[in-house]
């Protein structure tokens, strides 16, 4: 038994982990497919924090390995059992958000809070979990297990990074872990989740006829704004334009409009969120395809529109969709319509579905009856699907991370289970923990990213004496 006092510990290294999270802050690390290639499998920004990050490790007296520039690691300690812990340094895209109030990539601190793309999801938690073990390292802690501490670069997308690392590494697997890329008191269930393309026809032909519709980013984000072109017979345009801005003030929308050479381009503004919460975004392409379904389009623009405007408008648990389903321990089904890719020229149009659904349900179910929605000509399934997870609440590990909690909050652990899908769940016993506090406002994935820099600095306690219970 040592007698640490980890907030004092985590206080005194304030200024190092805010200079060294800086660094990883001021990289753009969004996933570039166009500039992807042999040595950037997801684009230069992922690789040049991965690089940054074991830099660090390595001058703080770490082996570090790079699994070609997919995954890094570096293990402290030695014993039979391993400690896995997995962190992530890429970030959703920032550049078409809109309500930005700083530089994204240009960390800053204003009122006591750390404004910056990724500052809480996932590099301010994954570096005050690092400066956790950097406290034990420190003080030369005894310790009878290894830690093996992990950080991909594909966490937002497909999870690709990880799935070469697994296949690669040579590795035994760890024998429990958590990651630090959720909420506290704790993550012990996940719902599964899958993607699922409603394909169409673009062809059309109609008095209105539609170009093209684009919205979206990532399959776990609520698309922030929608684009269409069109041109056609849409008469006393901008008088339906404040019509439909007045008629769902309750949505707070903006509608802009601009003509050029015989075709409109109407864009729409909503609300982005999280994919796992849908409920809490606007969703601005459903909203754009019920303001442009008052125009007389046919074919498949008809039925593209249409469902989009009737069907996966505010349907966020698939009732209208009909693959509801809810678990008693998992809860229900979401959805999230997230990249919406409608091309007159192309052969084929596609809105992708995002479900993070609980045990009982499943991707060939809900496959089964999309495939019957009208319109649709068929409906495909990502490749990555990830089934319902979860680590019961009697296991040691999710005893100690919740007794550890309730030392440093003085509030009552409990076992949360969530939509969203963390590095936890890729080991049997795998749990995420924190670093989003209870009553912290949430504004992972949105404009404005944020996280309170004293919160950061209890995590870095926490992770600390969580890390110490769990090896020692």
């Amino acid at each position: 038994m040592v007698n640490i006092d980890f907030t004092k510990e985590a206080e005194t290294r304030k200024d190092a982990y805010l200079a060294d999270l800086f660094e990883l802050l001021k990289i753009n690390s969004e996933r570039d497919d166009a500039k992807a290639d042999a040595l950037h499998p997801f684009g230069p920004g992922p690789v040049k924090a991965l690089e940054k990050f074991l830099e660090l490790a390595k001058r703080d007296g770490y082996a570090t390995k790079n699994f070609d520039n997919y995954v890094g690691q570096f293990e402290y300690g030695d014993g039979d059992e391993v400690l896995g812990i997995f962190g992530h340094l890429d970030v959703v895209p920032a550049a078409d958000q809109e309500g930005w109030k700083t530089n994204p990539y240009e960390p800053v601190i204003k009122d006591g809070v750390l404004y910056a793309r990724g500052a809480s999801d996932d590099k301010g938690p994954a570096m005050a979990c690092y400066y956790g073990l950097k406290i034990l390292k420190d003080l030369n802690v005894p310790l009878s297990k290894k830690i093996r501490f992990i950080v991909g670069t594909d966490e937002e997308s497909g999870w690709g990074d990880m799935d070469y690392y697994f296949a690669h590494n040579g590795l035994k697997d760890p024998d429990f872990g958590f990651s630090p890329d959720a909420e506290f008191p704790i993550i012990n269930g996940e719902k599964g989740n899958t993607t699922e393309f409603l394909h169409f026809n673009p062809k059309n032909h109609g008095d209105v006829k539609l170009h093209s519709f684009e919205s979206g980013h990532r399959f776990n984000m609520v698309p922030e704004v929608a684009t269409a072109v069109i041109s056609g017979e849409t008469g006393f345009l901008k008088e339906k334009v404040d019509a439909f801005v007045a008629a769902h003030l309750d949505k707070s929308l903006t509608l802009e409009m601009s003509e050029a050479k015989g075709r409109v381009t109407v864009t729409l503004h909503g609300k982005g969120a999280h994919g796992a919460m849908p409920e809490l975004g606007v969703n601005a392409a459903t909203y754009l395809a019920l303001f442009l379904k008052q125009f007389s389009f046919d074919g498949g623009a008809k039925d593209f529109i249409t469902l989009a405007a009737d069907t996966l408008r505010d349907d966020h648990t698939g009732e209208k969709l009909g693959i509801a389903y809810e678990d008693d321990l998992m809860g229900n089904t979401s959805m999230n319509a997230g990249v919406w890719e409608f091309d007159e020229n192309a052969d084929d149009a596609t809105i992708a579905l995002n479900f993070r659904f609980p045990q009982g349900n499943s991707p060939e179910r809900m496959q089964e009856i999309l495939a019957k929605l009208p319109g649709v000509t068929k409906v495909t399934l990502d490749e990555h699907i990830h089934t319902p997870h979860y680590v019961p609440g009697t296991d040691p590990l999710v005893k100690t991370l919740l007794s550890v909690y309730e030392k440093h909050t003085g509030k009552k652990g409990y076992e949360t289970i969530i939509g969203g899908g963390t590095f936890g769940r890729l080991l049997k016993r795998g749990v995420a923990f924190g670093a989003q506090f209870e009553d912290e406002e949430d504004s992972m994935h949105q404009a404005n990213e944020s996280k309170s820099v004293a919160l950061l600095l209890k995590s870095i306690a926490i992770y600390a004496e969580a890390i110490y219970e769990l090896a020692k």
